[in-house]
């Protein structure tokens, strides 16, 4: 559940403002760092809100910027302090998207298309645990156990009653032919996947197969949406060893009107019910030896 607090959403904001910041002072990354003595990539993470900014660092951006309102700096200075503190996700270790989670946890909508695998917010403990095990062949017992809870956690945002997330996605057939732990866990996967796209709030499409090709040949991605304008909306694109981030208006727009020609293309939601309904009763058969 989102708290009043988000770390990863204060680094963006900070991260906003400076960037303005420097534009109306109408200086380049690379002349910032000049002055500063750093590396201009670091005055781009800290502008991307990818690095964890000191209030000391704002305090010498400002200086730099010749910011004299001190209520401005003030301002930005108690941004940076909240930007330092910690998410719930921090107290599993080290987790790979921990930037994703953050925006994850503060967003209002999220659109998702998966080709191979079912959407992590819409996975059963035992799917998790299965995937987990697979796609990390040296992980531990623990490592998979944490994990897991990890997702079972972020699925708090849609089953909050208050500020439930609103979901839709767009799941690839080959995500539900896939064998992933055993038949039963595939049949109980699909079972949950129904029950879950009964919510007002959650909307769930499979594209088939007999779509053809089609605009997410070239892999999943997310797109999440806020409800503070400040917070620009962002295309996720999770990769093996990092992930991309994108934020500029026209790939944001890009990604947008691919995820509408896979919607329309997406058999319907009542149409994609009973296409899951039929895949469970596939998975059943299996189990059963018939």
């Amino acid at each position: 559940m989102a708290s009043s607090v988000n770390p990863t959403v204060r680094r963006r904001r900070l991260g906003q403002e400076l960037r303005k910041l420097r534009e109306l002072k109408g200086m380049t990354a690379e002349e910032v760092a000049e002055r500063l003595l750093v590396s201009q990539s670091k005055i781009s993470r800290l502008e991307n809100g990818r690095r964890s900014i000191s209030q000391r660092d704002v305090r010498d951006l400002c200086s730099v910027y010749g910011v004299e309102d001190h209520r401005i700096v003030d301002s930005l200075m108690q941004m940076a302090k909240e930007s330092r503190q910690q998410g719930w996700w921090h107290a599993f270790g080290d987790i790979p998207y921990s930037v994703y989670i953050g925006l994850e946890t503060d967003a209002a909508s999220l659109r998702v298309y998966e080709a191979s695998l079912v959407p992590g917010l819409l996975q059963t403990p035992n799917y998790a645990s299965a995937v987990t095990e697979g796609s990390w062949p040296e992980a531990t017992v623990s490592d998979v156990e944490r994990r897991v809870q990890v997702r079972m956690r972020r699925q708090e945002r849609i089953t909050d009653s208050d500020n439930p997330l609103r979901l839709w996605a767009v799941i690839d057939e080959s995500a539900l032919r896939r064998i992933v732990g055993s038949n039963a866990i595939m049949r109980e996967q699909m079972e949950h996947l129904v029950e879950f796209s009964l919510r007002p709030h959650i909307t769930v499409q499979v594209l088939p197969y007999a779509v053809g090709a089609h605009p997410g040949m070239y892999g999943k991605f997310s797109i999440l949406e806020f409800h503070d304008p400040q917070d620009a909306s962002t295309v996720y694109l999770e990769g093996i060893t990092s992930d991309l981030y994108l934020e500029k208006p026209n790939d944001v727009q890009a990604y947008s009107v691919m995820y509408e020609h896979l919607r329309m293309q997406a058999l319907n939601a009542e149409d994609s019910r009973r296409f899951i309904l039929q895949v469970a009763e596939d998975w059943a058969a299996a189990d059963n030896g018939s």
